[in-house]
């Protein structure tokens, strides 16, 4: 009888792996860059919006880039410090004189208001100082984390971008840190999960009813901004880049969502611990606070990442090669799909056999998260524990 069920799980694991393999949008695929492109007949105007809270770890690796952007138009930055105690706003102003450029300016707007996380609410400020400095405002926004770092010629290729396809949203899946072994080990399959969830093909396909942004680089036409009321809009979103692609597709906006070759986050995270965090804050989120969706998640976990291995060396060991063989194409799916991404990384080829373990890893990180929330201390990030909307 136990082998009867090892069999049927295998074999719906195998059934689960072909299907995503061939009908989840091809999101293994990572070839998914910006689109074609070309110089604008007149270049606009952009305001960079870059929310930070006790970012001074990281800000001398990231700012400066924003600082010396090679930019046609006009542009300027503003750094919304979100309640910083490290004196990210004074680092700011420091990195501004020592790298000239691009103009900086630093605000603080105080606490979020009653519903607002931090980080909407400092783009809320940020948004309005961009639309209001000037007499005319911004024709685009870049919305960027304070952990990312810009190649010179990055905004001008993400408003080539827009540009030519009459784009309304453009992000780019900023290339995550991946140097201490976990990194190694998780940041790779934390991009190819997302990638899972949000197949970038299926986004960026007119008309698609499928959206979703990486929001350490968002480049958001002001107009469209306008129309979707964002980010008043969705200012209890935790998953706020999400929240942002879904608020902008609704009003009629065009997006479009694909891997970064030149935007970088130089955010580290040396130990499992620090991974976890950042993880397990969000993921009960990403399931809206439903114990059902929960139970469903750690179900298809076990039986698309865990059932495979476990087939293959069962049946190994039973003398059942029918069992071995649906285990062990399952897993050789399961691999070749997250080789392209793996390769992204410029990791081992043979890490791409360990998405099991890491699959576990995050399996267990999404139910400590729905623990955390449950004991009061969910979707908590740098000092701040974010309620779910219905309980703030």
């Amino acid at each position: 009888m136990g082998l009867l069920l090892a069999a049927c799980a295998a074999y719906a694991s195998l059934a689960a792996w072909l299907w995503l393999t061939l009908a989840q949008g091809m999101f293994w695929r990572t070839d998914v860059r910006l689109p074609p492109r070309t110089a604008p007949a007149r270049w606009p105007s952009v305001g960079i919006v870059v929310p930070a809270r006790d970012e001074a770890a990281v800000l001398p690796y990231s700012l400066p880039s924003l600082i010396a952007q090679d930019y046609p138009g006009e542009a300027e930055v503003i750094l919304v410090d979100d309640g910083s105690t490290d004196g990210t706003g004074e680092l700011a102003l420091r990195l501004s004189r020592e790298h000239p450029g691009l103009s900086l300016t630093v605000v603080s707007p105080g606490d979020p208001g009653p519903g607002w996380t931090g980080k909407l609410w400092a783009l809320r400020h940020g948004i309005a100082l961009a639309r209001t400095a000037h007499a005319d405002e911004p024709d685009y926004l870049l919305l960027t984390d304070a952990d990312i770092a810009h190649e010179p010629d990055s905004l001008s290729e993400l408003v080539a971008a827009a540009t030519s396809a009459d784009l309304d949203l453009v992000s780019q899946m900023a290339r995550l840190r991946a140097v201490s072994r976990w990194e190694r080990l998780v940041v790779p399959a934390f991009v190819y999960f997302f990638a899972q969830l949000y197949p970038f093909r299926r986004i960026n396909r007119p008309g698609s009813r499928t959206a979703a942004a990486a929001g350490g680089c968002v480049l958001l036409r002001t107009a469209a901004a306008v129309r979707a009321g964002v980010p008043d809009s969705i200012r209890q979103a935790v998953i706020d880049d999400v929240s942002l692609a879904r608020a902008v597709q609704r009003s009629g906006g065009r997006i479009w969502l694909g891997l970064a070759e030149r935007v970088d986050s130089v955010r580290p995270y040396p130990a499992l611990a620090d991974l976890w965090r950042m993880i397990s804050r969000s993921a009960y989120a990403q399931l809206r606070h439903q114990p059902l969706l929960l139970a469903g998640t750690v179900a298809g976990l076990v039986l698309v990442y865990l059932v495979p291995p476990v087939a293959l060396f069962a049946g190994l060991a039973a003398g059942r090669p029918a069992l071995a063989w649906a285990g062990g194409l399952a897993w050789l799916l399961m691999a070749g799909t997250y080789l392209p991404m793996v390769r992204h990384y410029r990791q081992p080829a043979a890490f791409a056999l360990l998405l099991p373990f890491t699959a576990l890893l995050y399996l267990l990180m999404t139910v400590d998260s729905a623990v955390q929330h449950y004991r009061g201390r969910g979707a908590a990030w740098k000092g701040r524990t974010y309620a779910r909307p219905s309980d703030a």
